[in-house]
């Protein structure tokens, strides 16, 4: 199976806070609490996990003092990914995801 990530453009509403998103095909996870759902197993996109549990953004990946990266991770089996920040990302919600990952 190829590592490539799958393009799903799909619209959804965030389980967690109840935002309506629109999906572009390279969306991961609510722009507003950064929550994910559990949805891929191999390959971002392939949709094949059976799990579906929340994912809550649990620490952020930094480079060249920029945050690039949410780490995810799911409240129902632990699996974990990053995935790319977006330009529309809360920032506030990063920040405080960088504070307390600095604090573990």
């Amino acid at each position: 199976m190829p590592r490539h990530t799958k393009l799903v453009f799909e619209d959804f509403t965030c389980e967690h806070c109840g935002q309506d998103i629109k999906g572009n095909g390279r969306t991961n996870h609510c722009p507003n609490c950064l929550w994910s759902k559990h949805m891929d197993e191999v390959v971002p996109g392939d949709r094949a996990s059976v799990c579906q549990g929340m994912m809550k953004p649990v620490g952020v990946w930094v480079k060249h003092a920029e945050i690039v990266r949410v780490e995810h991770k799911c409240e129902k089996c632990g699996f974990s990914r990053p995935a790319p920040v977006q330009p529309e990302d809360n920032r506030e919600e990063l920040i405080k995801i960088s504070v307390a990952d600095v604090k573990k």
